[in-house]
């Protein structure tokens, strides 16, 4: 199945991938792209949205996209999941940065790692780090409209 989020990924975006890979689609592809083409492409690509306005999994009821898919996923039985929610949720939500000690060490590694698949779509999955293609492989234009 494709997903999709906005690019510029910060701590939910690259903690969900990693969480959908592993526990509810490893066969998976990323899709990130401008946060105003996310609905957009979901729906031409037949892609699960996250964590992006309106997104089918992104923050609600005070809970990051991450817990969302968590709890719509029926993963919330394993202890260390949930307690890594928390963790994500502290390092992605400001105003909650002291909920869990690790959450402020979460929070600028993801700042580095954002750069790492801006406007890109990860295609695969293996033991190696993923491989991306350029928006222009969707037929998404490469001009930002930040």
């Amino acid at each position: 199945m494709k997903w999709v989020t906005r690019e510029n990924a910060a701590v939910d975006r690259v903690a969900c991938p990693w969480l959908i890979n592993r526990f509810i689609d490893p066969e998976a592809e990323f899709i990130y792209v401008n946060k105003d083409e996310v609905l957009e492409v979901a729906e031409r690509e037949g892609a699960h949205s996250y964590d992006a306005p309106g997104a089918k999994y992104t923050h609600r009821d005070g809970k990051c996209s991450f817990e969302a898919l968590v709890e719509d996923f029926d993963l919330a039985g394993d202890a260390a999941l949930v307690r890594l929610a928390e963790i994500v949720h502290a390092a992605d939500v400001s105003e909650d940065l002291n909920a869990a000690p690790e959450g402020a060490g979460l929070s600028l590694p993801s700042q580095a790692a954002s750069a790492s698949c801006t406007g890109r779509r990860i295609i695969g999955r293996s033991n190696s780090r993923p491989r991306c293609m350029t928006r222009s492989t969707l037929g998404v234009s490469s001009r930002r409209r930040d």
